[in-house]
C-alpha cells in the first residue's frame, strides 16, 4: 500500500514539474462547434449583440498548454454599461460542453466520428444552486455525477469549450456593457478575456411570434419508469417545460391540466381548470394552443357526435380566452397511404363541423404524393412538409386559398422522387438535425422558413431516450445512427441534476427563434421586402443556404441595426 501511494506522489510530482502550464482562451460564436483537437479560428475578446428580452450566447475555448491543467474553472465579472447600468450577474449562465462518442456517422454527415460536444452541464445547479463539479474518486467511491462542470483537468493540446448565455433583461437600458472572463487552473496563472456586450434600442416579445409545436414529455416518464400521475414526474414535467419556454418553444399543455369530459362528449372548463390553464400559458408565454386529439374510440363512426361537441367546446372555450387565432389540432402524422387520406378526409369533416374555424394541421407537404389518393385541400389548414419537401409552387398555392404552411426534420431526408422539379433539387440537402452536422442547421431553419413564407416549425421530440439501457450519453443514435435525432435535451441525473440538460443545438434552435423576431420587427419598421432580401442572401432555396456561421451573424447584426435606424 506505501509502495502504492509512492508511485501515485511520484506520478503527481512528474506532472507537476513536467513544465509550466499555461492556459490559452479564444472566443467563438455559438454557431461553431470546436472539436478537442485541430485548429480552429478564434478571436482575442468576446463581442456580441442582444435586443432587450433576448438571451445571447458565446464560447470560450480553454487549451493548455506546457502541461496539464487542473481543477480548472471560470467566472465572468459583472457587465458594466452605460452611466453606471448593469446586467445582473444571475442572468449569466455559465456551461461546460461535454464530448459524446459518436460511433456510427449519420447519413450524409459532414462531420467525422469520434467525440463532438453537444450536451450543456451548468456550473451551478439550476434547483440546489450548488455548483456542479468534475466528479472525484475518493477513499469511499465515486464521489460527484458522471459529468460536471467545474474542476476539470485538461490535457496540452487539448481544448475544452466553455458556452456563456447572457440573458438580457427587458428594462436593460441601451448601450454598450463590458466585463471579463476568467479562466482559473490549480497550477497555472489565471487568464482572462475582455467581453462586450451591445444591447441594442428594442425589444423580443416574451413568446415567440414563429409558430411551433416540438412535442410532449412522455419519453421522460418512460425512461424513468414513472407514473405519469406521480409527483416525481410533474416535478420533472414542469422543469423541461421551464427548459423549452426559456429557449422561445412553446410548451405543451400536461395532460394533468386537461378538463374533464362530459356525458355529451363537451370539455369542461370549470373555474379551477381554466385558473390552472390561464396561469400556464402567462406563466411560459405560450403563443400557440395545441388543441387535444377526442379522446374517444370510433369517433368517425360510433362517438361521431361526442367528437364533434368535443372540438365545439373546446374552441369556444380558447375563442373566448384570446387563444383560438393560433390554437390548432394536429389530426395526423405522415400520412402515406391512400386509406391514410381518406382518414384525413373523414377527421377533417368532422372538426370542421365541431368547430369550422379549428386549424387542422397535418404533416404533409402541399402536393400528393400518388394523385390516385385524391385532393386534401379541403380537409387541411396548416400543411407542414419536410424542409426537403417545400416547393415553392405548391405552397404559393395553399397559401393563396387561406391556408398555412408550417415545416418538420426528421432523420435525413431528401426531395421525394414525386416533388414537382426533382430534377433540379434531387442531389440538393436541406439543413439536417443530427449531432454530425453543423449546429448552424438549427439556427437556420427560421431563415430557411422565412424564405418561403413558412410560418411555423415542427419537431416530433426533444426527449426521445430509447431507455434506460441505452443512455444517450454513451450512444446518442437514434435507429443506430441519426444521432441525436428527436433529442435536444440530455437526462440529467448523469450530471447530478433532476431535470433537462440542454444542448448547443437548442441554444441554436433559440437563436433562430429570435432572429425570427428580427424579422418580424425589421418588416414592421421598413416592409416585407427589406427583410425578403436579408434573407434571401442566407437561403436562396432550402438546398443551397449559406452555411458559413460567421456570414449569418453579420446579416442578423445588419437587421438589427436597420431596425433601430442606423
Amino acid at each position: 500500500m506505501r509502495r502504492l501511494a509512492a508511485i501515485v506522489a511520484m506520478v503527481g510530482a512528474v506532472q507537476a514539474t513536467a513544465g509550466a502550464a499555461t492556459i490559452d482562451l479564444k472566443a467563438v460564436p455559438p454557431t461553431v462547434r470546436v472539436r478537442q483537437e485541430g485548429a480552429f479560428p478564434g478571436a482575442e475578446s468576446v463581442e456580441i449583440f442582444a435586443a432587450r428580452g433576448e438571451t445571447e450566447s458565446f464560447q470560450v475555448i480553454v487549451t493548455a498548454a506546457g502541461g496539464n491543467l487542473r481543477n480548472v474553472t471560470a467566472e465572468m465579472s459583472p457587465l458594466q454599461g452605460p452611466g453606471g447600468a448593469s446586467l445582473p450577474a444571475d442572468k449569466v449562465t455559465l456551461y461546460r460542453e461535454i464530448f459524446i462518442p459518436v460511433r456510427y456517422s449519420s447519413p450524409q454527415a459532414t462531420e467525422p466520428p469520434g467525440l463532438i460536444a453537444d450536451p450543456l452541464v451548468p456550473f451551478v445547479n439550476p434547483y440546489t444552486n450548488a455548483r456542479v463539479p468534475e466528479p472525484r474518486w475518493r477513499d469511499k467511491g465515486l464521489e460527484g455525477a458522471r459529468f460536471g462542470a467545474v474542476g476539470f483537468e485538461l490535457w496540452p493540446d487539448r481544448h475544452q469549450p466553455l458556452w456563456v448565455d447572457v440573458q438580457v433583461p427587458k428594462d436593460a437600458a441601451p448601450g454598450v456593457y463590458s466585463g471579463t472572463f476568467s479562466v482559473r487552473a490549480q497550477n497555472a496563472e489565471r487568464a482572462t478575456i475582455p467581453v462586450r456586450v451591445t444591447v441594442w434600442h428594442f425589444t423580443l416579445p416574451e413568446g415567440p411570434t414563429h409558430e411551433n409545436h416540438f412535442g410532449n414529455f412522455s419519453y421522460v416518464a418512460r425512461y424513468y419508469k414513472l407514473d405519469e400521475n406521480s409527483e416525481k414526474y410533474r416535478t420533472l414535467e414542469d422543469r423541461y417545460i421551464a427548459a423549452m419556454a426559456a429557449h422561445r418553444l412553446n410548451p405543451p399543455l400536461p395532460r394533468r391540466l386537461l378538463p374533464k369530459v362530459g356525458e355529451d362528449g363537451a370539455a369542461q372548463f370549470d373555474e379551477d381548470t381554466d385558473r390552472q390553464i390561464t396561469e400556464f400559458v402567462a406563466r411560459y408565454h405560450v403563443t400557440n394552443f395545441e388543441v387535444p386529439r377526442a379522446p374517444f374510440r370510433d369517433m368517425l363512426t360510433t362517438n361521431r357526435s361526442k367528437a364533434i361537441r368535443y372540438y365545439q367546446s373546446w374552441y369556444a372555450y380558447l375563442q373566448k380566452k384570446g387563444w383560438a387565432e393560433r390554437a390548432y389540432l394536429y389530426m395526423l402524422d405522415e400520412p402515406n397511404t391512400k386509406e391514410a387520406y381518406d382518414e384525413v378526409r373523414q377527421l377533417g369533416a368532422l372538426v370542421h363541423e365541431g368547430a369550422p374555424r379549428l386549424r387542422r394541421l397535418v404533416v404533409e407537404q402541399p402536393y400528393t404524393q400518388n394523385p390516385d389518393w385524391g385532393s386534401l385541400d379541403e380537409a387541411v389548414d396548416i400543411w407542414c412538409p419536410l424542409f426537403a419537401f417545400l416547393e415553392e409552387t405548391s405552397i404559393k398555392r395553399v397559401q393563396s386559398e387561406g391556408d398555412t404552411v408550417w415545416s418538420y426534420t426528421a432523420l435525413v431526408q431528401k426531395a421525394p422522387s414525386y416533388e414537382p422539379g426533382y430534377e433540379k433539387v434531387k442531389n440538393d440537402n436541406p439543413p439536417y438535425w443530427q449531432i454530425d452536422f453543423p449546429v448552424l442547421s438549427y439556427r437556420i431553419a427560421t431563415w430557411l422558413n422565412r424564405r418561403y413564407g413558412v410560418t411555423g416549425l415542427l419537431y416530433w421530440t426533444t426527449v426521445c431516450w430509447t431507455s434506460p439501457q441505452r443512455d444517450p450519453w454513451d450512444s446518442p443514435g437514434f435507429r443506430l445512427n441519426f444521432n441525436g435525432e428527436g433529442m435536444l435535451f440530455y437526462p440529467g441525473e448523469d450530471a447530478g441534476i433532476d431535470g433537462p440538460v440542454t444542448t448547443i443545438r437548442l441554444k441554436n434552435l433559440r437563436d433562430g427563434m429570435e432572429d425570427y423576431e428580427y424579422f418580424t420587427l425589421l418588416e414592421k419598421r421598413k416592409g416585407k421586402e427589406a427583410v425578403d432580401e436579408i434573407v434571401r442572401t442566407a437561403v436562396p432555396t432550402w438546398g443551397s443556404w449559406d452555411q458559413d456561421p460567421y456570414h449569418l451573424l453579420k446579416l442578423r447584426e445588419r437587421i438589427a441595426r436597420e431596425i433601430v435606424g442606423q
